[in-house]
């Protein structure tokens, strides 16, 4: 009987063992030093009486990480970079059943640790893989196999700057271990178990929101040419465009020959970023570097005698689509808008970043102006980064009420007091529901916004303390009146609270804010207004252009104050192409829509006329810091906007405005991806006639607005307007309004409509 009972309690313990041994827990090698730069190799063979229809698996890891089944790639660099908050980690979820089968299985993982600090990426010190399928009770515990990949190397200096979490990757192929991701490595040793979920330093699993990225698969180069020395020759490559991309190399070699890959990227405004090296193995070969590169143009320097067979490129990216287009009678903006949506896309992948080769920040100037634009540029998918944005941007927020970009970050903690207000304000998260109409997001970050806005303080004549915060940054350039943009950033975040509140029912909250906007507006125009510009008085410099933008985009600046404005507006021009897009816009809404554009395509025309590069510069020239800057493409949101007309006026497009303010433009046409679905609007501005055609969903209802002052205007052929009278049927099509400048009807229903206006 002892004996029986001794065999339960060791057949009870055993089990209790094997449960605890089925968790999910953090592992690692037993070789790992957690180096930087650290590549690690995982196994894990499992047995399968029948092929699972669904096996959602979360994964997580610090800090990327490949996945082949069965020798098939399942996963191209999973994982965004570390982290929703300070303390906690991204996972995916990948429903790996489609690769599964009845019988053996192997599951494969390769492990990136970028082990170094950076602007987009918190470090956790810990190089480790966590895996959890709860459907086939497959979990990273003690029986996975691991090592460090030995073909992985650092390259030598010169490194990439301070700003980039990522190293530059060397492969060794006479240490590779060929083909080990489809065969079973049973002479590894078992990994390290480091922790369960929710041990430090990864702490809680955050979902990442965000798609997996989109696999464009390898294509060959657009152009190849040759450039011959002494030693080495330079294979360079043409892209059809600055992408994301991993560079691929079949040739023939001996073996312990350096070749070095990188791009016409890799040096800008003075530093350095990311480049490759390979060195051989004997014979026929090849290699894709794992990490991406961005650029015009791809570098192969290689040793006379190394016989290269082909070079083509793997381009991956965000996925969404370019859905949105805009086209004109005017190529110039034609080639802006293309050059807007390219350099936007190129600024798309873990977060919206200021660029990709420099910096790969997620600086929130940059972000207000690349999320306006994707939601007339890109499918609606685009959407989920400026959410995950707005999330890491209230879950960084300090205790004291502060919050800080660039997000994730581990090197960098300093609040850009402006970018900071841009952020929470009607541009950025107010604009954010307009688009999206996602209430849940709205309410949960409302206290965050409403708690950073607190600690902004007052002077006792009503105008906003001027507050340094990290670093007192008002824009790129120079004669920045910062003490009045800060004054003007204030009034546009408040306006974004106040939509926000009187949303979420906050009445109290609503009417408080209400109280400040009218007070502020009021001390604003006493303290600042001069007769014939906006100035703060402790201001000596140039007038600043983009402080009298923002007032009237604000709705600081009544119309009185327009021609003297506008005299301001043209005779300065001190704005970066970041704060370019708020002058722009002051010009569209005081209706000098034909000088906006003539300014616009005074101030853009180097790099829309640059035949070499096809993005936007960071600065007005090739020498102002990257050629690859989304904060520069105010003018595509403006182009689908204000000339074509398209703004939602009810979040989530449940009603929206088609206003157009052709300027000189004869014709232009647009469609813009709503979650409503597309809305296309075009028209045709002739001497005599102005015809207007609008494709717009069922569920959502359009404010058509004629820039004119018509004699009778026709509705999908029937009169509904002569001599300054309504004639329409109200059931189909109602007067908003009539006034010396615009004509405004609203289209219940959506559908397709023509307006055809006699002038």
């Amino acid at each position: 009987m002892k004996r029986l009972k001794l065999a339960l309690l060791l057949l009870f313990s055993s089990f209790l063992l094997c449960f605890a041994d089925s968790k999910p827990q953090w592992i690692t090698s037993t070789d790992n030093k957690n180096e930087t730069n650290t590549w690690i190799c995982f196994q894990k063979q499992i047995n399968l009486g029948v092929k699972p229809k669904k096996a959602v698996t979360r994964i997580a890891a610090d800090s990327k990480y490949w996945l082949w089944i069965n020798g098939k790639l399942v996963v191209l660099e999973g994982c965004v970079k570390r982290g929703p908050n300070p303390k906690d980690t991204y996972y995916d979820n990948v429903n790996i059943a489609p690769y599964l089968k009845s019988g053996k299985n192997l599951i494969s993982v390769l492990v990136w640790y970028y082990g170094k600090k950076g602007f987009s990426y918190n470090i956790s010190g810990k190089a480790a893989l966590f895996f959890n399928c709860p459907q086939l009770a497959l979990n990273s515990d003690a029986s996975w196999k691991a090592r460090i990949h030995p073909a992985f190397f650092t390259p030598g200096q010169p490194d990439p700057n301070y700003r980039l979490p990522e190293s530059n990757l060397g492969f060794d192929a006479t240490k590779d271990i060929a083909g080990w991701e489809s065969k079973y490595n049973a002479a590894w040793s078992n990994v390290k178990v480091e922790g369960k979920e929710g041990d430090g330093p990864w702490n809680k699993l955050a979902y990442r929101v965000i798609p997996m990225w989109k696999d464009y698969g390898l294509k060959d180069y657009v152009g190849k040419t040759v450039r011959q020395g002494a030693e080495y020759d330079t294979l360079i490559c043409r892209l059809p465009y600055n992408a994301q991309v991993m560079p691929y190399i079949k040739l023939e070699a001996n073996p312990n020959q350096k070749i070095t890959i990188y791009t016409d990227h890799v040096w800008i405004d003075g530093v350095y970023g990311l480049r490759a090296e390979y060195i051989t193995k004997s014979g026929v070969q090849e290699y894709e570097n794992k990490g991406w590169l961005n650029g015009e143009n791809v570098y192969y320097i290689y040793p006379k005698g190394v016989k290269v067979l082909q070079t083509l490129y793997h381009e991956t990216g965000y996925n969404t689509e370019f859905r949105g287009y805009f086209r004109c009678s005017d190529e110039f903006l034609n080639t802006l808008w293309k050059k807007a949506q390219r350099t936007l896309y190129v600024t798309m992948r873990d977060t919206y970043m200021d660029c990709p080769d420099r910096e790969r920040g997620q600086w929130w100037g940059d972000e207000v102006n690349e999320s306006g634009e994707s939601f007339y540029a890109m499918s609606t998918s685009s959407h989920l980064l400026m959410k995950k944005g707005m999330y890491e941007l209230i879950g960084w927020q300090r205790p004291t009420g502060e919050i800080f970009a660039p997000v994730p970050a581990s090197n960098y903690d300093s609040e850009l007091p402006g970018q900071m207000l841009s952020s929470v304000g009607y541009y950025g998260f107010w604009n954010y529901y307009l688009n999206t109409g996602d209430y849940k997001t709205l309410k949960d970050l409302y206290p965050g916004v409403k708690k950073y806005l607190n600690v902004w303080k007052l002077n006792d004549d009503g105008t906003v303390k001027f507050r340094k915060g990290g670093w007192p940054w008002g824009d790129w350039g120079d004669n920045i009146d910062k003490e009045l943009i800060y004054n003007a950033l204030y009034y546009i975040a408040l306006k974004g609270q106040y939509n926000m509140a009187k949303t979420l029912g906050l009445k109290e909250d609503a009417e408080t804010v209400s109280v400040s906007m009218t007070n502020l507006k009021e001390a604003f125009n006493k303290v600042f207004w001069t007769g014939k510009e906006y100035r703060h008085p402790n201001y000596k410099d140039d007038t600043d252009d983009r402080v009298n933008a923002l007032a009237v985009v604000a709705g600081l600046a009544d119309k009185d104050k327009y021609p003297a404005i506008f005299e301001v507006l043209k005779r300065c021009e001190h704005a970066s192409p970041y704060m370019e897009k708020y002058v722009i816009e002051a010009l569209f809404k005081m209706g000098y829509e034909n000088y906006a554009i003539q300014r616009l395509e005074k101030r853009f025309a180097t790099m829309v006329n640059d035949s070499v590069r096809t993005t936007l510069y960071e600065g007005w020239t090739v020498k102002g810091g990257t050629t690859n800057h989304a904060w520069t493409g105010g003018g595509l949101t403006l182009m689908s906007q204000k000339l074509c007309g398209v703004l939602p006026t009810k979040p989530g497009y449940n009603e929206f405005t088609v206003c157009p303010q052709p300027a000189n433009v004869k014709q232009a046409e647009t469609l813009v991806p709503t979650v409503k679905g597309d809305i296309k609007v075009a028209y045709v501005n002739d001497v005599n006639k102005f015809t207007l055609n609008v494709t717009s969903p069922k569920t959502a209802d359009a404010i058509v607005c004629l820039p004119l002052n018509a004699k009778s205007i026709t509705m999908n052929g029937k009169l509904i307007w002569k001599a300054g009278k309504f004639c329409g049927n109200k059931a189909a099509v109602q007067l908003v309004n009539n006034d010396a400048s615009h004509i405004s009807f609203k289209v219940c229903g959506g559908g397709h409509f023509a307006f055809a206006a006699n002038l």
